[in-house]
């Protein structure tokens, strides 16, 4: 592949005076030519002129066209400047003060530069005026940017001056050679291209390495920079943001030089060897056109390497155009002729497998990785002409030497080339190949292999013109060649073999050729377009397909290859027929299922799933063959499709693979039961065959299998675990009863969690599975379903009769259930539900009937009673149910809870109640009076503690001040030293002290207070008492006190009877006896007048200085003395003897309780 040059014309235009200056109309269909005195027009199209336009008096040196179309301008030696309207009419003329040397439209505002000897002007159609600006010197060349805004001048002595579009100097240029380098063309790079890091390293490096580690250095640097002195840096190295506008000049120094819009000079100056006419962008920039006075039209690259000549001449070439948006290029010279030449760039590219090799910007190689789309440019300042890559080599050969690169590593996926070896000759071939230690050059007829040292080791003379060449693999250094002539031979060439192989020969030429994976198979493509396939060992032609440009054998399958031809893309796998679809291009290369094409100019994967022939081979049933296809490349649907279709042929291991890709684990699971089944020595096929349709949902098609391998069972199994009851019935039909109840008991267990109680019961009722039926209606509460069932049931099934009656009490439907157990004779849960349900009438006449029932019923009666606060009933229940202890147990913790809670008017009466249980129960035991006599006094104590409790904590108190000064004595006598919990001495004081000092008592409230100094004192309490101890005056007033009630005692021998016998009910005294039917009440109105006169006064007597009561005892004498009304009488049942008390205090009214005893005053 090369450059190639072709005349447009294979006759120029010859004139008969010199061209001067080309211009194209922007539509590219006439051009204008300054050619003698006239402005000749052409047609460019065919070269016909169309119009001479006369108007200038001397030479025409210089025309252009306006980017809109609309006019061109031509400038003459006579000084003038004509405006010419697209319709070739003059429509403007003006003047200057010298020779007109160049012209210039702004691409943007069409405003006119035309520059002279000695000024240049500026003129747009809407101005009336020319603007003119001195220069310095003769102006020889002018050019605007792309975007309009500068003008750059080239001037005679070697000066560039870049002005605004007002005509002021911005930019001055100043070239080394001076007015001894004419500058004598100049262009802007009209493309929208920024040149890449690398390429600035490139120009401004020059291939210095020394340079290249600074330029490196400056730019690692530039990364650890801060923000602002980066962009310092950038400006100081290379500015990338001055980008677009990039300036080509040209000097009769010999001189080729690029600069930016800021004057800054890109790289070096490019030397030449001839002094340049003029200089034009081609194809949008990549590529520069010159010429001059070596009478060639030469082409460069955008950075001024030069690639080629385009055409030669007789005289200098003084001006080339390129013609818009085309390849042609338009060519002036100073003998007249006018020539065009179309230029095409063939493809120069290379391929192995996966890596791509093409040339680009005519002087560089770019690699690209085809699947993993990298890509790594080699940079180059020559033309590339050939380029061949095999493995980890690549050759790319340069118009007077050939370089040999390779992978820096043998990594599939390295993209790193390095320089090899370099072969400093001059070749002239029409192919070249590559090899792990060779090149092979193709010329003509002849193969020629060298070593990468230069030496020619071997050479090939064939028969015929080579057409098709390719490397087919082998060892380092004995690679094979597959080789096609023009006569139709097909060779077969191993680098260490002076021999050619014929492996075939045909009677038309091979255009294109391949051989399979294995060596055994033969591709070619005839000059008839016809794709033949031949066995390399037996010669025997395969097949043949027509319409086929070109071939390739798929590189991981040795059955497949893949063709190209008008516009369709054919793939043919084996014998079968040919798969096609639509694709553009030459078919180069084919492995696994990517092709890879050709287009035009590039190289393209094309990722083809190779899902038609996997299914041609499926419907063969070919499955490990369809499975090395679908490896090479196919959709997640051909490998379900690829594993159903070797699981149904019950090849297991293909199926197990091809669900494994697609990661299907319930299939998987499925292959591994039947392989262990297998070892276990199972080896019918159509069970796993049946076991597979089910898997597949072909469970009619499993059904009958199932049943023709005799396991109808799992047929049933299969239709009860997918609710399809229909089916399942039809397949059992009516012959298996036992079956249809299996059937219907998992048709209910489908409804119960389908969320269908009501039929899913029925269902059970029908299967006779009375207790899941059971459970669903009771659950749901229908109990009108459930008794129904009760009722039909026989009394002997036991326990679904049982489940209604929990579930009859669970709905409290106590009759229901009262009937079910009545049904069964069950009378202990019939006893259990009367006692839950608190149906008390009715267990209680069940106890009557049956007494053994008496414990169940009466206890947790009387514990229900305790709840309810009924405890004299539940006492009365304990002791029917002969549990006197548990009486007694649960009015202790009653009792403690009372005083813990500080409840002590109820903590009393709970003491007195268990004091009366004590009683009850003392008959046989002596521990039972003790505890009568215990209980009896802390039921006292806690009764008279409730007032002096009322009295510290609530701010008002209903008792008399005499009253509570006696509780509080009576309080404190009482107290030993273990003190009942709940009672507090510091309280008890604290009410003595205060009502002795309410009464006088002051010595007794003042021995109050000193006691409390003694105990712990709550705050609350801490200043009243504090403060009452010093308000109390010192006075020698007596603390003591009369009792109102004196307890005497009878003689010995006097009984009861007797004792009540001898006091004198009728005798008249000063007080008087009340009596109702709950209290008897003495009051006492005057008291006796002296103590003496009285004999149970004169028995009282106390111990002087001591502090214990001695008791009074009686006579019957005394007995006789006494009135009725001033005694009292505790009448304790029998074995407790009865209490006597006499009055002393006629004022005081006393009452006694008859139930408790209990004596109260008010």
């Amino acid at each position: 592949y090369r450059l190639t040059e072709k005349q447009f014309q294979q006759k120029s235009i010859i004139l008969f005076c010199s061209v001067y200056d080309i211009a194209f109309k922007p539509d590219g269909s006439q051009l204008i030519i300054a050619a003698g005195l006239r402005v000749l027009v052409y047609d460019a199209a065919d070269g016909t002129i169309i119009q001479p336009l006369k108007g200038h008096k001397d030479i025409v040196y210089c025309v252009a066209y306006a980017k809109d179309g609309k006019r061109f301008a031509s400038g003459s030696a006579d000084k003038s400047i004509i405006i010419w309207t697209s319709k070739l009419e003059g429509i403007l003329k003006y003047t200057h003060n010298d020779s007109i040397q160049c012209v210039a439209y702004n691409p943007v505002t069409h405003q006119l530069a035309s520059c002279s000897s000695g000024d240049f002007g500026l003129w747009s159609p809407e101005q009336k005026s020319v603007n003119k600006h001195k220069v310095s010197s003769k102006i020889t060349c002018c050019g605007w940017t792309n975007d309009g805004q500068y003008l750059a001048l080239g001037m005679m002595n070697g000066v560039v001056s870049i002005r605004n579009k007002n005509g002021e100097e911005k930019v001055k240029i100043e070239r080394p050679g001076g007015s001894s380098s004419p500058i004598r063309s100049i262009n802007w790079n009209p493309s929208k291209w920024q040149w890449s890091t690398r390429e600035w390293r490139d120009r401004f490096c020059e291939g210095d390495e020394r340079l290249i580690v600074l330029w490196r250095t400056c730019l690692s640097s530039l990364m650890t920079l801060s923000a602002k002195a980066r962009s310092k840096a950038k400006a100081i190295t290379v500015d990338r943001d001055e980008h677009n506008d990039i300036l080509a000049v040209a000097d009769w120094g010999q001189k080729l030089s690029f600069y930016q819009l800021s004057g800054k000079q890109i790289g070096k100056d490019r030397t030449l060897t001839y002094d340049p006419c003029c200089v034009s962008y081609f194809s949008k920039g990549e590529y520069i056109v010159m010429g001059g006075s070596d009478k060639h039209a030469s082409l460069y690259t955008k950075d001024g390497v030069r690639l080629g000549t385009i055409g030669e001449q007789n005289a200098w070439v003084w001006t080339c155009r390129v013609k818009p948006d085309s390849p042609f290029v338009v060519l002036g010279c100073q003998d007249g002729t006018i020539a065009c030449y179309h230029l095409i760039f063939n493809t120069v590219h290379g391929l192995y497998k996966d890596r791509y090799a093409y040339r680009d910007s005519m002087t560089d190689v770019i690699v690209q990785h085809l699947i993993t789309e990298q890509k790594v440019r080699i940079k180059g300042r020559e033309l590339v002409k050939k380029i061949a890559i095999y493995r980890n080599r690549l050759a790319i050969q340069l118009p007077e030497k050939i370089h040999i690169y390779e992978l820096y590593s043998d990594d599939s996926s390295d993209m790193h080339y390095r320089i090899k070896e370099k072969i400093c000759w001059k070749f002239d071939c029409n192919l070249l190949v590559v090899c792990s230690q060779h090149i092979i050059l193709c010329q003509e007829k002849r193969l020629q292999c060298l070593s990468f040292t230069s030496v020619r080791e071997k050479e090939w003379v064939m028969e015929s013109l080579i057409r098709y060449i390719k490397v087919i693999g082998g060892p380092p250094g004995r690679e094979g060649l597959l080789v096609g002539l023009k006569n139709g031979a097909i060779l077969k060439i191993f680098l260490d073999n002076p021999f050619p192989i014929t492996l075939l020969k045909r009677s038309t030429s091979v255009r294109c050729l391949d051989m399979s994976a294995s060596r055994n198979k033969l591709a070619v493509v005839d000059e008839h377009n016809t794709l033949l396939v031949y066995d390399i060992n037996s010669e025997v032609l395969l097949f043949q397909e027509p319409n086929a440009n070109s071939v390739a054998w798929n590189t991981q399958c040795e059955d497949m290859l893949c063709f190209s031809g008008n516009g369709y893309l054919n793939i043919k796998a084996s014998d079968f027929p040919v798969h096609q679809q639509k694709m553009q291009g030459f078919v180069v290369g084919y492995n696994g299922s990517k092709i890879f094409c050709l287009h035009v100019y590039s190289m393209s994967a094309v990722d083809v799933p190779q899902s038609a022939p996997m299914h041609q081979y499926l419907e063969k049933k070919v499955f490990r063959e369809a499975y090395q296809i679908a490896c090479l490349g196919v959709t997640d649907s051909d490998w379900r499709d690829l594993a159903t279709e070797a699981l149904e042929g019950l090849d297991f291991d293909t199926a197990k693979k091809a669900f494994i890709r697609i990661r299907d684990l319930r299939y998987l699971e499925l292959i591994n039961s039947i392989e262990e089944r297998k070892k276990r020595g199972e080896s019918d096929n159509e069970l796993f065959l049946a076991d597979v349709y089910a898997y597949q949902g072909k469970f009619h098609e499993a059904a009958k299998l199932y049943k023709r391998t005799g396991h109808e069972s799992r047929a049933l199994s299969m239709y009860t675990d997918l609710r399809m009851f229909e089916y399942a019935k039809e397949f059992l039909g009516a012959t298996d009863p036992k079956s249809s109840r299996i059937l219907m008991t998992k048709q209910a267990d489908w409804a119960k969690s389908s969320k269908e109680p009501r039929a899913a019961a029925d269902m059970y009722l029908s299967a006779g599975e009375h207790l899941k039926a059971i459970d669903i209606i009771g659950e749901h509460g229908w109990a009108d379903m459930l008794i129904d069932i009760a009722r039909k049931l026989d009394k002997a099934e036991r326990e679904p009769l049982g489940k209604c009656a929990l579930y009859f009490k669970k709905l409290k439907h106590h009759g229901y259930a009262s009937e079910i157990y009545s049904k069964m004779g069950d009378l202990q849960a019939l006893v259990q539900l009367h006692v839950e349900t608190r149906h008390w009438e009715e267990a209680f006449s069940l106890v009557e009937k049956r007494p053994q029932f008496t414990d169940d019923v009466f206890v947790p009666y009387a514990q229900w009673l305790a709840e309810n606060d009924r405890f004299e009933e539940a006492q009365k229940a304990f002791h029917r149910a002969g549990r006197q202890n548990e009486a007694v147990k649960v009015l202790e913790q009653l009792t403690h809870n009372a005083v813990v809670e500080n409840r002590f008017n109820d903590a009393g009466y709970y003491y007195w109640m268990l004091s009366m249980q004590s009683w009850w129960i003392c008959c046989s035991l002596d521990e039972m009076l003790k505890k009568f006599e215990h209980f009896q006094h802390l039921a006292e104590l806690y009764h008279v503690y409730r007032s002096i409790q009322r009295y510290t904590d609530e701010p008002f108190s209903s008792h008399m001040p005499e009253t509570l000064f006696n509780i509080c004595r009576f309080l404190l006598n009482n107290l030993t030293k273990d003190k009942p919990r709940g009672i507090s001495k510091v309280n008890t004081l604290y009410a003595l002290a205060k009502q002795s000092e309410k009464l006088g008592a002051y010595k007794l409230a003042r021995y109050s207070y000193e006691k409390l100094q003694e105990l712990y004192i709550p705050s609350r309490l801490q200043d009243p008492i504090e403060l009452g101890s010093f308000k109390i005056p010192r006075c020698a007033r007596s603390d003591r006190e009369v009792l109102p009630l004196v307890q005497f005692y009878l003689d010995e021998g006097i009984g009861d009877e007797e004792a009540v016998s001898l006091i004198d009910l009728e005798k008249i005294g000063s007080g008087h006896f009340m009596s109702d039917n709950s209290c008897t009440a003495l009051r006492l109105d005057d008291g006796l007048d002296d103590a003496e006169e009285d004999p149970f006064t004169a028995k009282m007597s106390f111990e002087q200085g001591g502090s214990n009561f001695v008791p009074v005892k009686v006579s019957r004498l005394v007995l006789r003395s006494m009135s009725r009304r001033d005694v009292l009488i505790k009448r304790w049942p029998r074995p407790l003897k009865w209490e006597y008390f006499r009055s002393l205090l006629p004022d005081v009214s006393i009452t006694m309780c008859p139930t408790c005893f209990k004596v109260q005053h008010f």
